[in-house]
């Protein structure tokens, strides 16, 4: 009995050290404010000011993959310490940049790398420790701490600047991030390999597909079959549009509802955001993955179809929870989708190849905004074409079917 409490507990501190190392790493998203002092307080023109974060996001997306690959292969412990002590070295270092080309090369792709390599290992491990039905509820909670990082750090960062400047925010903020992450990143591990989960006393998940259990494809394989082109279109259509409303809220709120200093949406995005994160994993477990984004897809596509009518605050609100409860919900169920179709044994790999799916819709999100604004100067074409993309995720997902035995059989054998 003491062994499997043991066990049990081994498995909860590892889920919450991936949670509270993620707090850290979402110091990604309280770019917004090194953004604006960058502008108003040192000069720099918005482009430069902007860049660093651009290239951080692009650095994060590559090294997620190839952490990834390396995580399979070493396990977790070794490359998360070496992101968590990149991330903190990153930020320490951009405290001593004096030029834009500089901070691109400190925080854009030291603390960017930094955050993949950490950010890919968290997840994996986790999902080990657990029960296979019980994958939505860990990647939903690792996920949130991701996204609740912005509710803390962006107000903290804003102190920090206020009393102490950029460049010693960057550093302070540096050392919390190593102080915190690397003795947390020290604990984690994959389970031994004749470790076996405890089954949940409740009926079998629905979510558990019988036929993935010992699937453990390799991404080749996975690269084989019609359900990855499938989820990682979907993930990039229902990516570019959360992102789109995530990265434009506040110019959307100025433009459509006259309210220069929306700035508290973006705190709703995060609240919401993160929320989304950890109820759509819990769902996943109960009724499936794509059933899941089903939903929110249904329900993100409907958002879009009327977001140009919300034109008053209230309306402005509750569109924006809508649109951060459905983005919030591919950063849970997508690595559960992964874990369930493909295995576990090369997921970091296999989920680094899907996640691709995410750095391309940032970039159809950045597309769609440049192509509205340059013909009416407002969202409504963008709303439109994010209408179509969502209709495509529906269809999608309908058809969308776990890997029959007789497939994952053959391209094991492959």
């Amino acid at each position: 009995m003491r062994s499997k409490m043991s066990k049990i507990d081994k498995a909860t501190r590892i889920l919450l050290a991936g949670f509270c190392i993620n707090l850290c790493l979402g110091i990604l998203y309280a770019w917004s404010v090194f953004n604006k002092a960058l502008v108003t307080e040192s000069g720099w023109s918005a482009a430069e000011a902007s860049s660093p974060y651009a290239i951080a996001t692009i650095a994060f997306s590559i090294c997620l993959l190839i952490a990834g690959i390396l995580q399979d292969k070493m396990g977790p412990r070794k490359i998360l310490i070496l992101g968590t002590i990149l991330t903190g070295l990153g930020m320490i270092a951009s405290g001593f940049a004096n030029s834009p080309l500089m901070l691109n090369i400190t925080f854009g792709v030291m603390t960017g790398a930094g955050i993949g390599f950490g950010y890919a290992c968290l997840s994996p491990s986790a999902m080990k420790w657990f029960h296979s039905s019980k994958k939505g509820m860990v990647n939903g909670l690792i996920a949130a701490g991701f996204g609740l990082a912005a509710i803390y750090l962006a107000p903290l960062t804003s102190s920090l600047i206020e009393s102490m400047g950029i460049q010693t925010s960057f550093i302070v903020l540096g050392i919390g991030i190593l102080v915190i992450t690397v003795p947390l990143a020290a604990t984690i591990s994959n389970p031994p390999a004749d470790y076996a989960p405890a089954s949940p006393h409740n009926k079998a998940s629905k979510s558990t597909n019988p036929s993935a259990h010992d699937s453990d494809l390799t991404w080749k394989s996975m690269l084989k079959t019609p359900q990855f082109y499938s989820l990682w279109i979907m993930y990039a259509f229902a990516a570019s549009v959360g992102l789109m409303i995530i990265g434009n809220i506040t110019t959307i709120a100025s433009i459509q509802a006259d309210l220069p200093n929306a700035v508290y949406l973006a705190s709703i995005l995060a609240i919401f955001n993160s929320g989304g994160r950890v109820i759509a994993g819990l769902l996943a477990d109960k009724i499936g993955g794509i059933r899941t984004l089903l939903l929110a897809f249904i329900l993100q596509g409907i958002n879009m179809v009327m977001f140009a009518t919300f034109n008053s605050e209230f309306t402005l609100i509750l569109g924006t929870a809508v649109a951060a409860v459905g983005y919030g919900t591919l950063l849970a169920v997508f690595p559960t989708i992964t874990a369930e179709f493909y295995g576990l044994r090369n997921y970091g790999t296999n989920y680094g190849v899907l996640y691709t799916a995410w750095g391309i819709g940032g970039a159809i999100g950045a597309a769609v905004v440049g192509l509205s604004m340059s013909n009416v100067e407002n969202y409504s074409l963008a709303y439109t074409i994010s209408a179509f993309m969502m209709a495509t995720c529906i269809a999608l997902a309908l058809f969308t079917k776990p890997i029959s035995m007789a497939k994952l059989g053959r391209l094991k054998k492959a």
